[in-house]
């Protein structure tokens, strides 16, 4: 294991990794593999308060880090409060969390555990949300989110073989009593993979299906690049798209390319509705404006324009130095200076904005400082007055290779 978490990270290994440690027995083998493999390692653990003893399982995993000369540091989170989709919320939560503590520790590469066990489920549970190509070709072996690249350097690595291998180092490791709960996806997807055994359909096998679908997906991911390469634009956040070409382009293409559009514009880490986006796509042939996840669409003559659509950020606001929406704004700063939406009685104190070459409608969801209701800057629509404004979620092009 030592060769391959080695292989994991390729040629440009980070000097120092954060690995995230549950106590589990995959997380667990992660942290022992990659403290064998030399790197420099700070490992962190979330506390999801959902079941009694959680903290204690923290602690224990921090003593684990203490015999291996690791730091380790312990993230809370209320998982008690959360509403909705629980595991969803966890892992976003997880996320969000180690990410700031990457940050502030100075780490930007974490590593995760997830197994060829866990790819095996995920197959399945896609295959029950009846997806395509992009969600049945396997899990992100290495992403970039809440600016942090995570790896995921065991997903060709069985539970089993992680678990022996501690053993035969001495080692135990936390059992999770949600890991037995069919009131969870993954669990009765385990539990399915269990009896499909018999025919082959073991997590071995899906694996191969898996790489088999990532390599035809990696083809249309080019393709797709290429063509973001020759017909795409991105003026101060929105997404142009030259018409004549989208049209020429393959349905499968169509949609991947909106649906990224939509989710690179709205932050939304999933797309909308299947059926509205192709609706949407039916009606590429009539121009006129349309609105979708938090998004305008204005289909003219010459190009699609997508942009944020105002109503979804009007009552945004926060305090000036946080991200708003997916910007950061940059200037001088003062005590209580907010940043909100530009909207129509900003704009009437932008007396340039024409001079932008941007739309009203991108301008009126553009953000803007205010100190109450007096506008200091509005850096898309001409009044900087020493702000600056810059997109805080990557290049539209990065977005279209994720899964």
């Amino acid at each position: 294991m030592t060769a391959l978490l080695k292989q994991a990270f390729g040629p440009d290994a980070p000097p120092r990794v954060g690995v995230a440690v549950s106590g589990g027995g995959d997380s667990t083998a992660l942290l022992v593999g990659l403290r064998e493999a030399g790197f420099d390692l700070a490992a962190v653990t979330v506390d999801h308060g959902l079941r009694a003893g959680s903290a204690e399982e923290a602690a224990e995993v921090g003593r684990l880090c203490a015999g291996l000369g690791v730091p380790h540091s312990v993230l809370s989170w209320e998982g008690t409060a959360a509403e909705g989709n629980l595991m969803d919320a966890a892992r976003r939560a997880r996320l969000r969390l180690i990410g700031a503590w990457a940050w502030g520790q100075g780490i930007g590469h974490v590593a995760l555990g997830h197994t060829a066990d866990d790819e095996a489920e995920t197959f399945l549970m896609r295959l029950g949300r009846e997806a395509g190509l992009e969600g049945l070709a396997g899990m992100r072996r290495r992403f970039v989110a809440e600016g942090v690249t995570w790896h995921r350097p065991l997903l060709d690595v069985s539970r089993a073989d992680l678990r022996a291998a501690l053993r035969a180092r001495g080692l135990g490791w936390i059992d999770d009593p949600s890991n037995d709960n069919p009131r969870f996806g993954r669990v009765r997807a385990r539990q399915a993979l269990a009896t499909l055994a018999p025919l082959g359909i073991t997590p071995a096998t899906l694996g191969a299906v898996v790489r088999n679908l990532a390599a035809a997906d990696a083809v249309l991911s080019e393709t797709l690049c290429r063509f973001v390469e020759a017909a795409v634009t991105t003026p101060a956040g929105d997404v142009v798209i030259a018409r004549e070409g989208v049209e020429a382009l393959a349905p499968e293409l169509q949609r991947r390319l909106l649906n990224a559009a939509l989710r690179w514009i709205s932050g939304s880490d999933y797309p909308p509705r299947a059926a509205k986006v192709a609706a949407l796509l039916a009606g590429l042939a009539e121009q006129g404006d349309r609105t979708l996840h938090g998004c305008r669409i204005r289909i003219g003559r010459d190009a699609l324009r997508l942009t944020r659509e105002a109503a979804a950020v009007a009552a945004l606001r926060v305090p000036a130095g946080e991200r708003w929406d997916r910007w950061d704004l940059t200037g001088p700063a003062a005590p209580g200076l907010e940043i909100a939406a530009l909207g129509e009685g900003g704009l009437a104190l932008c007396p340039h904005w024409r001079e932008t070459g941007l739309p009203r409608a991108s301008l009126l969801a553009s953000p803007a400082v205010w100190s109450g209701a007096r506008l200091i800057a509005a850096p898309l629509a001409g009044l900087e007055n020493g702000w600056k404004a810059q997109i805080a979620c990557g290049a539209f092009a990065e977005s279209l290779i994720r899964r």
